[in-house]
């Protein structure tokens, strides 16, 4: 176990997953430019129609806009207030974006994301899919709130990856459909596969990653009642990942 965390935490690993998901998350914003296309709806959306009324219709497809323009803000976002470089150079301007993305997530990301579960592809288990991601995010994100402002960091870093990680599976799903459509999976299946296995394995990787032991809660809280020469003040780097 302890080799598979090194393993995740090598620096090489990091830029690359950061490097991805920053390019999938610019191609997957540059896509969703045609949602705001009135004239020529894209499949997906042509797919969803008609629904049980026009309202309906209306606030479905204000909800899909609302959301897209949530993620391109969230996603991003999020990979900034993992760096620790920005933490560390500009501690004012993560607390800021940290806000910011907060905001966003809470009150535009997850209402709007409930909303579209109702109308997922893959019947009640692609909807539960993204109900249960949803619910993941908007709880990391309180959590992250609550812990950032009683300065346990260690926790509060633990919750923004549990977000990040969420989020991350618009890009991770979209690379598993169509690696298992070149094996020819049926296109479903192939769905709901591409769907559940990131939602569930983002969360045990973050648990992996960043544990949550008594004996490092109990450190978070040392730490911030000692004087800047206590040891704690020297260790607490490593056990926040560093």
């Amino acid at each position: 176990m302890q080799t598979v965390q090194h393993l995740l935490k090598h620096p090489a690993l990091k830029v690359c997953v950061v490097l991805l998901l920053a390019l999938g998350s610019a191609a997957i914003s540059d896509n969703s430019r045609a949602y705001f296309d009135d004239d020529e709806w894209p499949a997906f959306v042509v797919e969803k129609m008609p629904l049980s009324s026009a309202f309906v219709e209306d606030v479905w497809t204000r909800a899909l806009q609302v959301h897209v323009v949530a993620a391109a803000i969230a996603l991003p976002g999020c990979l900034l207030l993992i760096s620790r470089r920005l933490l560390r150079r500009l501690p004012r301007v993560h607390r800021v974006l940290g806000r910011v993305v907060g905001v966003v997530v809470l009150f535009a990301l997850v209402p709007t994301g409930l909303l579209l579960s109702l109308y997922a592809k893959g019947g009640v288990l692609g909807g539960l899919g993204f109900a249960v991601s949803g619910v993941i995010v908007a709880v990391a994100m309180v959590g992250g709130i609550v812990s950032a402002r009683a300065r346990r960091f260690v926790d509060h870093r633990r919750h923004v990856l549990h977000v990040l990680a969420q989020l991350s599976v618009a890009v991770s799903s979209r690379v598993l459909i169509l690696g298992l459509d070149a094996f020819a999976v049926d296109a479903d299946t192939a769905y709901l596969i591409a769907l559940w296995l990131p939602v569930v394995g983002s969360a045990l990787i973050v648990e992996g990653l960043v544990p949550r032991p008594t004996s490092v809660l109990a450190v978070n809280r040392s730490f911030h009642a000692a004087p800047r020469h206590h040891p704690l003040v020297a260790v607490q780097p490593h056990l926040a990942g560093e």
